[in-house]
């Protein structure tokens, strides 16, 4: 990516974030992405992309969920988030509380600026993607149960196509495979899989890739 590009990356406003959001969740379009089609009505779920300033940059925090044995994401690099409680009023709700949850950060301090299309995963959740502008910095506290470890990348970084790509992956126990994004290991740390696929969208909404 050229400088140019990162300059303009890092000198988009809260409004045109904001603005290119709601263009695309109402663009007719688009429809959910539907990684595997499975029996049974989806689980509601919520992350939150969390959008900070730092160094006059965007960058995107994320978290590494810690390694549980059984559990299909653990150990992976995702946004904050989970499933829909019966007390959330929205997935908004959720995405707040979560992030609350699992890093610290407190719902009223976040901005948010609008939701991106819902994701059906292959683990059969409806997944609603929240954009949220955070404080920067705030006192982190993760949940060492389910967050192993909290950093940020820098949006510029994430844009360069040169540091994405999409893989063809088998899908177990099925005779077929489906495309699967994976970024290149930004300080040590692999994002790939549902988290890359959002972080995909959300750079294309803002019209950067």
């Amino acid at each position: 990516m050229s400088v140019v590009d990162a300059a303009h990356i890092n000198a988009l406003s809260e409004d045109f974030i904001r603005q290119r959001l709601a263009a695309r969740q109402a663009d007719p379009y688009i429809s959910p992405f539907r990684e595997s089609l499975r029996p049974g009505e989806a689980r509601p779920a919520a992350v939150l992309i969390p959008l900070l300033r730092q160094d006059d940059a965007w960058h995107v925090l994320l978290i590494r969920r810690t390694h549980v044995d059984g559990d299909h994401h653990s150990g992976q690099v995702a946004f904050p988030g989970g499933r829909v409680d019966a007390s959330d009023a929205s997935p908004q709700q959720a995405a707040l509380r979560e992030a609350h949850e699992e890093i610290g950060v407190e719902p009223e301090s976040v901005r948010v600026l609008g939701q991106m299309e819902e994701m059906v995963t292959i683990s059969n959740y409806q997944v609603t993607p929240v954009v949220g502008v955070i404080p920067w910095p705030f006192a982190i506290d993760p949940q060492e149960s389910e967050v192993a470890r909290v950093f940020t990348v820098p949006l510029a970084w994430l844009a360069d196509p040169a540091h994405h790509e999409e893989r063809q992956r088998e899908i177990p126990g099925e005779q077929r495979s489906i495309g699967v994004h994976y970024f290149e290991k930004y300080d040590g740390e692999l994002l790939w899989g549902v988290s890359a696929r959002l972080m995909v969208n959300f750079l294309q909404a803002l019209d950067v890739i």
